[in-house]
């Protein structure tokens, strides 16, 4: 490392105004869910747009979850769900005694392959739960049409994809049952731990409201801030735990300010990656058809046969040089879990099983220095001619 500071793979972009705000949330008293979680859910169904209504929660999970929940996908329902993905996308679907239905992914864009997806369709799948990987967007059109087609409600997972647009629609503002954003700390806004539901359907809004507070017919907020009493309450659903607090809505209304200024400069980040690494032994990550909108969350190559050294051992080097890197993902059908509970085989998924063989990570955040972006530049080239 030659005494140069390590480049972390991921680093959340926090300034002095989430500091400040965070503060005054917690000053205010309100420490739980509160004035500042019903601004940061307007103030995000304003930047969604179309009319759109907003649900936050303590993370994307659980808001797929409570999505899932709503639409009443149980046991003995099946859900579309591509094997290229967190196991949190699968795993919402167990939460319900259903099963997940693993699919591969399209080549070019490791986004969920609907022609895959439409031989595994049996009078048991309820759902699909499409994945914009690294925040490039599902092409909305043929979702639509596949989801139709196949009497399918469609979930999206979008903990990825903020802000992105794809065909002149931004991810959030379609047609879809809803859309899950993801707020966790390495993702393109934060709140620390946290997410949100979108959604046209008034009523799967309000069912994920009440469930998200223990299936309680009133929020908290409601309840405390009345000037009469208001100490009774009725419990309707035996709901869960997964209301957003206060401090962190406070830290996503400051950082929804800067989505798309910190978009921005992770688009700069990554066309800097494609000018300089064009010539080694990788495929970069595609950016989309014209006038897609990338929200450019992860920046994934794929390394050649005739690389100098394989993905695990470039991992290695690059650490040594100080540069971290990651792996997104190792698909699910080679989790044990999933891989016992499907039955899958990597033969069944040639475009994931082939590609979490050669892909990595690089280092992509929007407070990233440019002499940190050279420095990795200049590592992979080292490492890789």
């Amino acid at each position: 490392m030659h005494g140069a500071a390590r480049i972390p793979f991921a680093l959340p972009d926090i300034g002095e105004d989430e500091i400040s705000a965070v503060t005054e949330a917690m000053r205010s008293g309100w420490l739980t869910s509160g004035p500042r979680m019903k601004e940061f859910e307007s103030a995000f169904a304003e930047f969604i747009g179309s009319g759109v209504e907003t649900v936050s929660v303590n993370s994307a999970t659980a808001g797929l979850h409570l999505a899932m929940e709503a639409l009443d996908i149980g046991p003995g329902d099946e859900v579309l769900v591509p094997t290229w993905t967190f196991t949190a996308t699968a795993e919402v679907v167990r939460y319900l005694g259903a099963t997940p239905v693993l699919v591969d992914v399209e080549p070019d864009t490791l986004n969920l392959d609907l022609a895959a997806a439409a031989a595994l369709v049996t009078d048991r799948t309820r759902a699909v739960m499409p994945v914009h990987f690294a925040g490039l967007p599902v092409a909305p059109g043929p979702l639509r049409d596949f989801a139709s087609r196949h009497g399918l409600n469609v979930v999206e997972d979008a903990a990825h994809a903020l802000p992105a647009a794809r065909d002149g629609e931004l991810v959030g503002s379609g047609d879809s049952a809803a859309t899950v954003f993801s707020f966790y700390a390495t993702k393109t806004i934060t709140t620390g731990e946290g997410g949100m539901i979108v959604t046209r359907d008034p009523d799967l809004a309000h069912r994920a409201r009440v469930m998200r507070l223990h299936g309680i017919s009133r929020d908290a907020f409601d309840r405390y801030r009345s000037e009469l009493p208001a100490w009774r309450y009725d419990v309707i659903a035996p709901g869960f735990k997964y209301n957003l607090t206060d401090p962190a809505a406070a830290m996503g209304l400051v950082q929804l300010g800067r989505a798309e200024s910190m978009r921005s400069a992770r688009e700069d980040i990554s066309r800097r990656y494609d000018e300089a690494l064009q010539g080694l032994p990788l495929t970069l990550p595609p950016h989309g058809p014209s006038g897609t909108r990338h929200a450019w969350h992860l920046y994934v190559v794929r390394l050649h046969e005739d690389a100098p050294h394989g993905r695990d051992t470039l991992i290695e080097r690059l650490a040594a040089l100080g540069v971290g890197t990651s792996v997104h993902f190792i698909p699910l059908h080679l989790q044990p879990y999933w891989r016992d509970l499907t039955g899958a085989r990597p033969i069944d998924f040639p475009v994931a099983s082939d590609t979490f063989e050669r892909c990595l990570s690089l280092p992509l955040y929007s407070s990233m220095s440019t002499s940190d972006v050279d420095r990795v530049i200049d590592m992979v080239t080292q490492e890789l001619t």
